[in-house]
């Protein structure tokens, strides 16, 4: 009985958060036609927490004292379900757009939206030309005083854990000299994942931590540099499971 409870509340959640993100979209997309982004920024804060809060989110941030919100950095995140921009662009106190996959932005309104706001296409096939293409619009919006939200897993995480780390961010910002700001979203896991369609009942942490500053680092410290994110990422999720009895994330 409460599994029939609980799929016929994720499928009621899923009707108002998806018609309120449907026509929140189109708005912004008309706003973004007419003004430049920097100057609606508020009502997109507002347009990602209503998609959290509609889909029934208990949402929370908590920022380290060393965080320096008034640099441009590049965000490095677990990446646990699609409303994770959702709860990025509620928690992160500045301006700030994303890299992500260049097939989202084919996906209808949602791919429009995000080409109008300046997100940056990370190419499927990763040809020379397409990652020079790529870093080349990196640079361009870092020296905007644009911040990066960055995925370095590469995917959405099956088991709820923090995975591996891929280099690109980490070599991006060193060549670059941004600092980096780790960010971990906990509870996440439970509310939606890609293995279950639900929205179960949940309440979202999003930890943003100290800010790395990397400018005196050279080529050969990314691999150390990334696996420190990775610890300081993964600290916080890890903290969570075993303060649920020494369970494992579930599914379900």
């Amino acid at each position: 009985m409460r599994k029939l409870w609980l799929d016929f509340r994720s499928l009621v959640l899923w009707a108002v958060s998806g018609i309120h993100f449907f026509f929140g979209c189109v708005f912004l997309i008309v706003m973004a036609i007419f003004l430049d982004p920097r100057k609606n920024d508020r009502p997109q804060r507002m347009f990602s927490r209503n998609v959290l809060r509609l889909a029934g989110v208990r949402f929370e941030v908590r920022r380290s004292a060393s965080f320096d919100p008034h640099r441009t950095s590049f965000f490095l995140v677990n990446h646990v379900n699609l409303f994770d921009p959702f709860a990025l662009y509620s928690a992160i106190p500045q301006f700030v757009r994303g890299l992500e996959l260049e097939s989202h932005f084919r996906i209808p309104v949602y791919g429009l939206l995000m080409k109008r706001f300046g997100n940056i296409p990370v190419p499927d096939v990763r040809r020379p030309s397409d990652l020079k293409r790529m870093w080349k619009m990196t640079r361009e919006a870092l020296d905007r005083g644009v911040s990066l939200i960055v995925f370095p897993e590469g995917k959405r995480t099956l088991d709820g854990r923090v995975g591996s780390f891929q280099d690109g961010a980490f070599r991006m910002a060193q060549q670059f000299g941004h600092p980096i700001v780790p960010i971990s979203i906990v509870g996440s896991f439970e509310f939606n994942n890609k293995k279950h369609w639900g929205l179960r009942p949940s309440r979202i942490v999003v930890h943003i931590h100290d800010t790395i500053e990397i400018a005196a680092m050279k080529k050969g410290d990314v691999p150390q540099l990334r696996e420190r994110v990775r610890q300081i990422v993964a600290e916080p999720v890890d903290a969570y499971y075993a303060e649920r009895t020494g369970n494992g994330p579930e599914s379900s």
